[in-house]
Parts: C-alpha cells; structure tokens; sequence
C-alpha cells in the first residue's frame, strides 16, 4: 500500500530510517521500509526498553526479531544502537498540521526530546489509513509535530522545509 511512496516522501538516499513492526491494525509499513532499503537507506526498528523509553536498534529483513513490548517485534540487544535521520511513526489519530497521537505512552514524544539534545533533527513521517484524521489534535508543550503524513491515499506535508 505505501511501497510506491519511497521515492515521493523526503527521505535523502543513504538515510538512516526507523520503521516501526506493526500491531493491531495500524498500516504497514514494511513494504515502504522495503522500497527504502532499496534506494540504499539504512533500517532500524524502535525497542521499548524500561517501560518507558525507546531505543533503536539496526535491522534488516532478514533477522531474526524479538518481543520488544507493547505487542511489538524488533531486533534483540546484539543490534546495534543508532540515532536516525528519518523516523516513519504509527499513528491513532492524526491532523493535517503534524499534530499526532500514538498509543499514549509517550514513547516517540521522549525519544525524539533526546535525539534534538544531541543535536539531531530527524525527519518526522507520520504512517496511517485516511479515515485516522481529525480536524484538530490538542497539542501540548512536549508533543512533537509532524513533518509529513503519509496514508494509502496522500502525502501530507505539515511543517516548512520539509519539501515533498
């Protein structure tokens, strides 16, 4: 549903992108992570590690995945640590101003905190099926925008600067 979206979306070749293994119903993101990795971007998935914090971790089709919480799968602590450029995020809802929400743990919101401490500025790609907007997400201080949308049927551009 979302393959044909690799070269559309502001992913720089060689880029370094966070997918995310799917759950319940949310789109799935694999082919699009697929048709990446052929363009020559590096993979990693998102692990859930204190309950209540995300890490990512390197990944490839072939390996092997663990049960890395909250019902979801990823690679085990052998993978190798990293910090991505661009970060493809499921959604519950969403708006057409980049406003997001997950599942309300808050796993994205904190990780990427850290990752504008150090100093990185990933791409934000929200993933979900159209009927998943509202007109309007309440946004607080600590919730981070959006940079584009991607459904089974658009692309979104949020926020300046993120030309699609």
């Amino acid at each position: 549903m979302l393959a044909g979206y690799a070269d559309r979306l502001p992913v720089p070749d060689g880029s370094l992108v966070s997918g995310f293994w799917p759950i319940r119903s949310e789109i799935d993101p694999r082919p699009l992570m697929q048709g990446l990795a052929e363009r020559g971007c590096r993979l990693c998935l998102p692990v859930v590690i204190d309950r209540i914090r995300i890490v990512f971790r390197t990944w490839n089709p072939d390996a092997e995945l663990i049960e890395t919480g909250f019902g979801t799968r990823g690679p085990g602590p052998e993978a190798q640590l990293v910090d991505p450029d661009v970060m493809l995020m499921p959604m519950a809802v969403y708006d057409r101003q980049g406003g997001r929400i997950g599942y309300g743990a808050g796993h994205y919101d904190r990780a990427i905190e850290v990752l504008h401490r150090g100093g990185r500025q990933p791409v934000l790609i929200g993933l979900a099926f159209a009927c998943q907007e509202t007109d309007a997400i309440p946004v607080e201080p600590h919730d981070q925008m959006l940079h584009v949308i991607a459904t089974e049927t658009d692309i979104i551009a949020c926020q300046d600067g993120k030309d699609i």
